[in-house]
């Protein structure tokens, strides 16, 4: 008979804990790579989950904000690292949607990263400065055609979700406004609340802050129902446009060729960032709906959502760059 000490030592995997099989897997600090700047949804969702990630995996999880391009530039970097666990990625709606804005892309979404699971998903919405006299969505649209060309509506940099969000929302409403790009929420909310442009389509994240101190006023969410702490915000749908219906998320992935084991541990990562009570209400608290998934559901989600977005490019009229 075989003694379990010795069993033991012939698989010193079984005889480990979870975490210390997670720990054991990461030898040095992990790189996560985002596509944005400091101040966005992305860059508060990551900075809140990554101390508890970190707990999980046993390195420090450092945050490297890498913006332009809509994400072409920091999805390269990525693709390209190597696939050893220690460099990983913030997946957008934005890398769905790039696909439509660009003609040659420097890597495939769906073919060179691998799944490691959902994190957050993040309602849009159509916001406005305060001091533009329209109360509800079918106001705005009608106050745009009174006024063709004289309004500007923001969202961050060319090629990204919302980007995308507010080409759709132009052409479905057959309005003449000016698209006016940023490089960051921030820099698109700043000019939103001293009026360098009168209406925004945004991530609700970033905006919670601003729309709760008055300086800014929601005037739709892009969902399928209202945001839970925001009752008295009605839908697109409510608003006289049904078909309207955009919405953000972002998750985690490796670069293609990363190894089960890793896979398995960061997204165990995840799963305990998000089961706790305090970042759970805190993501509510800012715009977001936490909901992880397993690799295997990224990995079928990522392909849908490039037709959907490739889809929602051609209603706006998008041309490829």
């Amino acid at each position: 008979m075989i003694g379990r000490r010795a069993l033991l030592a012939s698989a010193p995997g079984l005889a480990m804990p979870a975490i210390a099989r997670a720990q054991a897997l990461f030898t040095r600090p992990v790189r996560f790579v985002l596509g944005f700047a400091a101040g966005g949804a992305g860059d508060i969702t990551v900075r809140m989950l990554t101390p508890h990630m970190q707990a999980e995996i046993g390195q420090p999880i450092v945050v490297d904000n890498r913006p332009g391009a809509g994400g072409l530039i920091s999805g390269e970097a990525v693709a390209r690292a190597a696939p050893d666990g220690h460099t990983m990625y913030l997946l957008t709606t934005s890398n769905m949607a790039a696909p439509a804005f660009y003609r040659a892309m420097p890597f495939d979404v769906t073919r060179d990263f691998t799944p490691v699971g959902r994190m957050v998903w993040y309602d849009h919405v159509i916001a406005v400065n305060p001091r533009l006299p329209v109360a509800s969505l079918t106001e705005l649209v009608a106050l745009a055609k009174a006024r063709p060309g004289q309004l500007n509506i923001g969202s961050i940099a060319v090629g990204n979700a919302q980007h995308l969000g507010v080409e759709l929302f132009r052409a479905m409403a057959q309005v003449d406004m000016t698209t006016v790009t940023y490089r960051s929420s921030p820099e698109l909310i700043l000019s939103l609340s001293n009026g360098e442009i009168q209406v925004a389509g945004e991530l609700l994240a970033p905006l919670m802050p601003h729309v709760l101190s008055g300086a800014v006023k929601l005037l739709a969410v892009t969902a399928p129902t209202r945001f839970p702490s925001l009752p008295n915000v009605p839908t697109s749908a409510e608003s006289g446009m049904p078909d309207y219906l955009v919405r953000s998320w972002n998750a985690i992935v490796f670069p293609a060729g990363t190894p089960r084991p890793q896979v398995e541990a960061m997204n165990r990562a995840i799963r305990r960032a998000l089961a706790v009570p305090e970042i759970r209400a805190r993501l509510i608290e800012l715009g977001g709906l936490p909901e992880a998934s397993s690799p295997e559901e990224l990995g079928a989600m990522i392909p849908r959502e490039v037709a959907a977005w490739g889809h929602m490019a051609q209603l706006a009229g998008v041309q490829k760059q």
